[in-house]
C-alpha cells in the first residue's frame, strides 16, 4: 500500500484531523516556512499524535546540533533534509536512529542523477523552484523516472492534491505520496480536502493490487 504523508502540521485541529484519517506519517517543519513550528509547538502537537503515525522532522540546512535536539527532544522517526547537505553530510545522521530522507529538488535528468549519490531510507523527489527549498506547490515532470530506479523508498512531492494523485501513483508507483499544499484553504489545512485524498489514495489501491 503506498503511504501517505501530510506536512506542515501546525494547529491543534491539524493533528485531529491525521488522527482521524489515520495517515502513515505526520510532517512538523522547522526550516522557516509558514508553517514552521518551533520545538516546543511541536512538542505539544506530538502529544495528541497518534501513537500509530510516524513523525517526520522537516529540516533545511540547519544544524546537527540542532536536528539531534529536535529528536531527542520529540522523538521523531524520521529526519527529512531539504537542504544543501552533502553525501557524507546527509549519511552522519544514520546514528541518531531515525529513518533519513533526503529531499531532492528534480528540474531534469541531473536532479535524479544526484538522488543515487545518497545512502538513505528514502529519497524524496519535489519540484524545483529558484530560491525555494520546498512546499512548491508545483509538480514535475514525472515522465523523468521512466525507466529510474532507486536504491531508497520513493517519496512522490510536488503539487500533489486529490485530482491528480492517482495519475501519479500509477505512473510513479512510489512508497509515499507527500502533501500539504495541496490539502490546505488559505494556508490551513482543509479536512475536507485532506479526507478526500486520503480516500482517492486509499479507494487507488484497493481497486489496483
Amino acid at each position: 500500500m503506498v503511504k501517505i504523508k501530510i506536512c506542515g502540521l501546525k494547529r491543534y485541529q491539524d493533528i485531529d484531523y491525521v488522527n482521524e484519517l489515520k495517515v502513515d506519517y505526520a510532517g512538523f517543519v522547522f526550516a522557516k516556512s509558514p508553517r514552521r513550528v518551533d520545538l516546543q509547538h511541536a512538542e505539544r502537537l506530538i502529544a495528541r499524535l497518534d501513537k500509530g503515525i510516524r513523525k517526520v522532522g522537516v529540516f533545511v540546512n540547519q544544524s546537527r546540533e540542532f536536528i539531534k535536539e529536535a529528536c531527542s527532544a520529540l522523538g521523531l522517526d524520521v529526519v527529512q533534509l531539504h537542504g544543501d547537505e552533502t553525501p557524507d553530510e546527509v549519511a552522519a545522521y544514520a546514528v541518531y536512529g531515525v529513518e533519513v530522507w533526503k529531499a531532492i529538488r528534480v528540474k531534469g535528468e541531473d536532479g535524479l542523477v544526484r538522488a543515487g549519490e545518497y545512502r538513505v531510507d528514502g529519497i524524496l523527489l519535489d519540484a524545483a523552484v529558484q530560491g525555494r527549498y520546498g512546499g512548491t506547490g508545483q509538480t514535475f515532470d514525472w515522465g523523468l523516472l521512466e525507466g529510474v530506479s532507486f536504491n531508497s523508498k520513493l517519496i512522490l512531492a510536488g503539487g500533489l492534491n486529490s485530482h491528480n494523485v492517482c495519475s501519479a501513483i500509477a505512473r510513479v508507483k512510489p512508497y509515499a505520496v507527500d502533501v500539504s499544499s495541496g490539502v490546505e484553504t488559505g494556508g490551513f489545512k482543509d479536512y475536507k480536502k485532506m479526507k478526500e485524498f486520503v480516500e482517492r489514495v486509499r479507494s487507488f489501491e484497493k481497486h489496483n493490487r
